[in-house]
């Protein structure tokens, strides 16, 4: 099963490769409404209703006139799979947001996989023309990283230096550790902890 994390990476460069400056990924996680939320927002080149809608079929055009590859489609197919569904936002000169929802606890639901190794790899492969806002949150302290004030911080220092590496790998570490336990308990196991911790509570007050 492909994990969340190559989605990711698939949806992120197809910002990149429509010119965007600035991309923001946001993944939010909410427990008791069983749901998590993808959502990859950039300031490229957008597109037109018509050709948002044919770049969730992998069957619409060919690769030499459609240049957003297989990604979307595939989220789509993944996202319904786990209870939930995928919608495009865009205008031509306006940019893009896509928007992916999934029940949390769904059998089908795949795997966040190595969130922070991916989003360490699209931060440090940004050239100086490109910057991205990233935000988790709903499991531990809510995070968000913007490699813009981070530059700025840096007075000019590359993102690629070892140091500043280190550090971007670190805070991408331990902000997405809580997410990657709740993949190894199991999304079902989060619900059912949550169900006997709000009924026990119940208890203890009747």
């Amino acid at each position: 099963m492909r994990d969340i994390s190559l989605h990711v990476l698939d949806l992120a460069q197809n910002s990149v490769a429509a010119q965007a400056s600035r991309v923001e990924i946001s993944l939010a996680v909410d427990r008791p409404r069983d749901s998590l939320t993808l959502v990859i927002a950039d300031d490229g080149r957008g597109m037109t209703k018509d050709f948002a809608q044919k770049a969730l079929s992998p069957f619409a055009t060919t690769r030499t006139t459609r240049k957003v590859g297989l990604g979307l489609p595939m989220m789509l197919e993944r996202a319904r799979a786990a209870g939930g569904g995928l919608t495009i936002e865009s205008e031509p000169g306006k940019g893009a947001k896509v928007t992916v929802k999934m029940r949390l606890s769904h059998v089908d639901r795949p795997p966040l996989g190595d969130l922070d190794g991916t989003l360490l790899t699209l931060v440090l492969m940004a050239g100086d023309g490109l910057d991205y806002l990233i935000r988790l949150e709903g499991l531990g302290e809510p995070f968000e990283l913007d490699t813009a004030l981070v530059r700025e911080a840096l007075g000019g220092v590359p993102l690629s230096d070892p140091e500043a590496s280190m550090w971007l790998k670190e805070a991408l570490a331990e902000a997405a550790a809580p997410y990657k336990d709740a993949d190894a308990i199991g999304a079902a196991d989060l619900i059912r902890e949550d169900y006997y911790e709000n009924t026990s509570g119940t208890a203890s007050h009747s």
